[in-house]
């Protein structure tokens, strides 16, 4: 069943079209990560559905109720969803109690009710005895979990999220993120999260909407996107790739590809694309933790001969640029490899995937 369905959402600003009849069904209680560049749409999709842009044309859906169509547009507060914005947005003047209690206020909740929602909310997101400090008191970490926590308080059926945790340092981000995903899936509500950040995406969500100029590129679980990109964008945006432009020499009972530009090197993938024959231009993908490197000369399958050009120590492996002939290979390695010796690279069978796009 959809918690949230969008269908056919068109965004224009002036002229300009930011979204192009996009369509996304969000089943309830799944974490969804809209990812993509700055400027492909996953914000301004995100606010529509929260009610703070009014779309062009499409409708959207949460839960059982039409929130925004051609004769309906419920305001923000009558969505039922909740939001994090990307600024925390938290105000100074008041505690973190006030904070959080604030909206039920307004809401005219009875104190009571107030006072026990608050104490869950606080106790739910780590913050408990917190309540009567002020902003300026708190690490950013802390300021984040009291935006939650204040998004929580009102039950709301979906969460919204807006970037997040892009204003915590490396190290505290990381750990945020997995303690977000798993207090989402505790709580079982229904989310959809913001980010550019390709890790916060894998880490974070059950499925990827992947945008790119106002389209949705490829939908899927993380393993699903990562290991089987559809188009070329898909593949270099979700983690690192080395992608070469090749032809299909053959399709039938092996699927070889000659590497275009690259002295006759050839590549034999253990499963054939569909539509591909002979004589077609297409592109092979090898992500570089998937290429092992040998010392020695030994032939065979997908073995090629190169130089060690230059490495980049990264802490626990390191990235070494292979040059073979005209072409370069980024590999992950866990040994050490000196600059300069001529090794082999052994690239699996199952590990190259053809992508068909320009």
């Amino acid at each position: 069943m959809s918690d949230i369905q969008i269908q056919n959402l068109v965004k224009r600003f002036g002229e300009q079209e930011i979204l192009h009849a996009i369509s996304l069904d969000i089943s309830k209680g799944e974490i969804i990560s809209l990812l993509g560049p700055s400027g492909c749409g996953k914000t301004t999709t995100l606010r529509c559905i929260a009610g703070l842009e009014t779309p062009t044309a499409g409708a959207i859906r949460i839960g059982d109720r039409v929130v925004f169509s051609e004769a309906v547009n419920l305001p923000p507060e009558s969505r039922g969803a909740g939001m994090v914005f990307q600024s925390y947005a938290l105000w100074p003047h008041m505690s973190v109690y006030r904070n959080i209690s604030y909206g039920l206020e307004l809401r005219k909740v009875p104190s009571d009710g107030i006072r026990r929602r608050v104490y869950e909310s606080l106790e739910l997101v780590g913050l408990e005895g917190l309540g009567g400090r002020y902003p300026s008191e708190l690490s950013g970490g802390q300021q984040q979990r009291v935006a939650l926590a204040r998004s929580l308080v009102g039950e709301p059926q979906v969460l919204l999220l807006d970037e997040p945790l892009s204003n915590l340092d490396a190290q505290l981000r990381e750990r945020m993120r997995l303690e977000l995903r798993t207090l989402l899936k505790r709580i079982g509500i229904t989310a959809v999260y913001v980010t550019h950040d390709q890790q916060e995406a894998l880490a974070l969500a059950d499925r990827i909407v992947l945008m790119r100029d106002g389209f949705i590129e490829q939908v899927g679980d993380p393993r699903d996107l990562y290991d089987r990109p559809r188009t070329i964008f898909a593949a270099n945006f979700l983690g690192l790739a080395n992608v070469f432009p090749a032809t299909v020499q053959e399709n039938k009972e092996r699927f070889i590809v000659r590497v275009d530009d690259s002295d006759g090197i050839t590549l034999q993938l253990a499963v054939s694309t569909n539509g591909a024959v002979a004589g077609m231009k297409v592109n092979v993908v090898v992500r570089p933790e998937h290429i092992q490197i040998a010392e020695d000369d030994a032939d065979g399958v997908n073995h090629v001969r190169g130089e060690v050009r230059r490495a980049v120590f990264q802490g626990g492996h390191s990235d070494y640029f292979i040059g073979s002939g005209s072409l370069e290979w980024r590999v992950r390695s866990y040994r050490v490899h000196g600059v300069g010796p001529r090794v082999t690279l052994v690239v699996p069978q199952d590990k190259i995937i053809c992508v068909m796009d320009g």
